[in-house]
């Protein structure tokens, strides 16, 4: 019995064996939170003042060349500099803007283009943060480890956005937006203090500086990886054509059932938090590209069941079914992407997969909120899902490579766990050097004091 449940369990091999995942891990979890709690406050803010869903949806175009601009830019200085200090620096940011909506918030009228401009900010700031935090995953976490690793880190980002929405719900109901901007600003600050704790992640010696030519280099990586570019192209159709996140207000009013916000922004997060909790086998499978594949074709039959049903039960299920499906993707896409990027690349193409789950979601909002007002709610969302099925279904004959994955064979797997064994026998070589010169007597002596032998 045991060892069943362990085989279902989370593995949690890449906890044990490494401190800086654990500050990682604690420190996502938080700034998760705060996030959540942000992206729930500002549209519901929009709506409040504006009461269209278009200028809702709006602020996924608003958000759009920022996040395609400087997450392009931050995966060239992600290879370029130390990751850590780009964390720090960004967390810090995202908690200067959360001030901002804070102040605004305090304002007898408060402003709408405020609230455009801080969108705009947190994509950029966003777009230069993500490159260097997920290219960290694949320098600190053994190459064997790297699904366990993904699912640990969505799990904890299921956390965040589970409980965020929720607290995000109440608080403005009940309260404002104020004291939800008041808890982001806080959570924010906290994250600063982790990132601070994080061992250096300097460049390699020979990195270039950030350039249109460096980041021209990753792309020619990415498009001569059928494997790689089937990962980005699936995430970016499933996100475009079925993320109808910015009109759950609309939806919640439609169906009669405006206490349901929060819940419909959560849902998602509880299913993935339920394969996340019970993601254990995900460690044993060698074919990630079909857990790409099938898990973005769940998201998308859920979302279009969502959009169909009139039931409020019914649509928090299937949200909640979408959601284990676009984790089990996710799970998919991150460990290939560790398992075959070579690191001297690896922040600019963390730059390319920001641009495929983050584009996506932004165009998909835009498309959400255009269509709604078109042909209204439910009609958006379950045309999406549908047609997210079928986008996924012809780039799987455009890319058939991608279900040929393997781990075990893939080359530019094998390639990336020789390179990954050779450093860290090199790291072990260099530490063992170090010890057995503060163990010479010289070394002694020079270190307290004393004279030398």
């Amino acid at each position: 019995m045991t060892s069943k449940l362990s085989a279902v369990l989370p593995d949690l091999a890449p906890w044990r064996s490494s401190r800086d995942f654990r500050l990682l891990w604690v420190q996502g979890l938080v700034a998760f939170f705060s996030s959540a709690v942000a992206m729930i406050a500002l549209p519901l803010q929009i709506k409040d003042l504006t009461g269209s869903p278009l200028a809702v949806g709006a602020m996924g175009a608003v958000e759009l060349v920022p996040l395609i601009v400087f997450g392009l830019y931050g995966g060239a200085l992600a290879d370029a500099v130390d990751r850590r200090k780009v964390l720090v620096a960004t967390e810090s940011g995202l908690a200067l803007l959360a001030l901002l909506l804070l102040l605004n918030s305090a304002l007898p009228e408060p402003m709408l283009w405020p609230l455009y401009v801080v969108a705009a900010g947190v994509s950029a700031l966003a777009g230069l943060q993500r490159p260097a935090l997920d290219s960290l995953l694949a320098r600190i976490v053994p190459h064997d480890m790297q699904t366990a690793a993904a699912a640990l880190n969505s799990l904890r980002w299921q956390m965040g956005t589970i409980a965020g929405p929720a607290l995000a719900g109440l608080l403005v109901a009940y309260a404002g937006h104020a004291p939800a901007y008041s808890v982001t600003i806080a959570g924010f600050l906290v994250s600063v203090l982790l990132c601070l704790r994080l061992s250096p992640a300097p460049p390699a010696h020979d990195a270039d500086r950030p350039s249109l030519r460096g980041i021209a280099q990753g792309a020619r990586y990415a498009w001569s990886r059928p494997v790689l570019l089937g990962t980005y192209a699936i995430d970016l159709a499933a996100m475009f054509f079925a993320f109808p996140n910015t009109i759950f207000p609309f939806l919640a009013d439609e169906l009669d059932a405006d206490w349901s916000l929060g819940l419909m922004y959560a849902a998602g997060s509880v299913g993935s938090l339920v394969l996340g909790l019970t993601s254990g086998w995900t460690s044993r499978i060698r074919r990630h590209g079909w857990l790409v594949v099938c898990g973005a074709t769940a998201w998308g039959l859920a979302i279009a069941a969502a959009g169909w049903f009139s039931n409020i039960w019914l649509v928090l299920l299937c949200l909640a079914f979408a959601g284990a499906g676009d984790m089990a993707s996710g799970l998919g896409r991150a460990t290939i992407w560790n398992q075959t990027i070579p690191e001297e690349l690896r922040g600019r193409l963390a730059g390319i997969e920001v641009l495929s789950y983050s584009v996506g979601p932004q165009l998909g909002q835009v498309r959400a909120g255009a269509m709604a007002g078109w042909t209204g709610t439910r009609a958006a969302i379950w045309s999406g899902g549908v047609a997210c099925v079928a986008s996924v279904g012809l780039l799987c004959l455009a890319l058939p490579k991608l279900l040929r994955y393997d781990s075990e064979t893939d080359e530019d797997a094998l390639r990336h766990r020789t390179a990954q064994a050779e450093r860290e026998a090199r790291e072990a070589q260099g530490a063992h050097g170090a010890q057995e010169a503060e163990g010479a007597p010289g070394a002694r002596g020079a270190g307290t004091g004393a004279p030398a032998a």
